[in-house]
């Protein structure tokens, strides 16, 4: 069906300048918030428990206001529900640095929350609207994914240098005046892309849900960011703990992973355009398959260090470049019209499959060595293979 972007002309460094805000501010707001946990309960005047659900909160309203926000975004259009999302978010956002008691700071980030889920799910619905058929869609898609992988490893390291020179109050002043800035941006450039006839297609999950393509390439996308996921959640562990490193040394070390991700991200439009959409997924898990293996052999004969560590994740770095470039398509291609609410599905399994299995992996298989890594990109490569293996069977 014939969509309204016909405005959407813009260049791939203007469109990622337009889009990237929202990405990184929603990510953003999770986790730079961490540092400062500790001294919350005695500003609040509460208890560390409820501190403690205000994350806990943002987390579970990011991936469930989706289900409420795709459809809207279907129904009403993408630009509203953005702009709408972005400026509660900005408003609580400067409300959080203005809150003195536990009662306002949790409801308030319930409505940050709230807002980050609309700007996200509004943000790739208009990606998939506007990139879906586009080369410059692959790079576009990579580099929006890398963001969502690596600004968790960075937002602490903001928020602490924050903190230590302004307060925590600064942080949520910093979060709401960049959000303004994006939404000024966004009211000039940001064209609407929802398909005309989307307002009077009949919204039905279950005809998603029922799709094998969606479930083999949500669950690539699900391999990608877990990957990443373990990997923050061990590397301090490994590194500091076992390895030695210092504070500087371990995030320079860190930092690597996420440079090969977006310099990667520059060639995976060649690569995607000659390999396919699924011959790309396929590679990038033989990626990660190939950076479980060298893990398992660094853990086994090699002491903790950057090439039994980090070295093996450069090659998953690249692997999960390669998958989030292709699985947004893959996984949304049949459903152009209901583009909102496909979104919201695609991030919602990805964050539950994120969530429980990378966990259980980091609680479960030592998680001060490389296992869980290994383990967690072994077991979501070899499924989501087996997955293409029997799709292209079927075909």
């Amino acid at each position: 069906m014939p969509s309204q972007n016909r405005n959407w002309t813009y260049s791939q460094p203007a469109a990622l300048l337009l889009l990237a805000p929202f990405d990184i501010l929603t990510s953003l707001a999770m986790d730079i918030y961490l540092p400062v946990v500790p001294m919350m309960p005695e500003a609040l005047g509460t208890s560390a428990t409820v501190v403690q659900l205000t994350l806990s909160l943002y987390m579970l309203i990011l991936g469930a206001g989706q289900m409420l926000f795709g459809p809207l975004s279907d129904r009403i259009g993408r630009r509203p529900v953005l702009l709408g999302g972005a400026l509660v978010f900005a408003l609580s956002s400067l409300l959080l640095a203005a809150s003195s008691s536990a009662g306002a700071f949790v409801a308030l980030r319930l409505f940050q929350a709230a807002g980050a889920s609309a700007t996200l799910v509004a943000t790739f619905a208009t990606v998939r609207d506007v990139y879906g058929e586009k080369p410059e869609g692959v790079v576009i898609y990579s580099l929006l994914g890398a963001i969502l992988s690596f600004v968790p490893a960075f937002g602490p390291v903001a928020g602490a240098i924050i903190a230590d020179h302004s307060g925590w109050r600064a942080i949520f002043l910093l979060l709401g005046g960049l959000m303004f800035a994006a939404i000024i941006n966004a009211l000039r450039g940001w064209h609407e892309t929802r398909p005309k006839a989307s307002s009077n297609t009949r919204i039905d999950p279950l005809v998603i849900l029922n799709n094998a393509d969606f479930w083999i390439y949500t669950t690539g996308f699900s391999a990608a960011m877990g990957a990443f996921f373990v990997f923050f959640s061990t590397a301090p562990r490994v590194l500091i703990d076992h390895a030695g490193f210092s504070g500087l040394a371990f995030s320079l070390s860190f930092a690597t992973a996420a440079a090969v991700m977006i310099i990667s991200a520059h060639f995976a439009g060649r690569f995607v355009a000659r390999r396919g959409t699924a011959g790309s997924l396929a590679r990038g898990m033989g990626l990660l398959l190939a950076g479980a293996l060298l893990l398992g052999i660094g853990e086994v004969f090699l002491a903790p260090s950057f090439v039994s560590f980090v070295l093996p994740m450069w090659i998953i770095a690249v692997g999960i470049t390669l998958t989030t470039a292709v699985t947004a398509n893959g996984a949304l291609a049949a459903f152009g019209e209901t583009a909102g609410t496909a979104v919201a599905l695609y991030f919602c399994i990805e964050s539950l499959v994120v969530g429980c299995v990378g966990t259980l992996f980091v609680l479960f298989a030592g998680g001060d060595t490389a296992w869980p890594l290994a383990g967690y990109c072994a077991l979501m490569g070899t499924i989501t293979l087996l997955g293409l293996r029997a799709i292209r069977l079927r075909g």
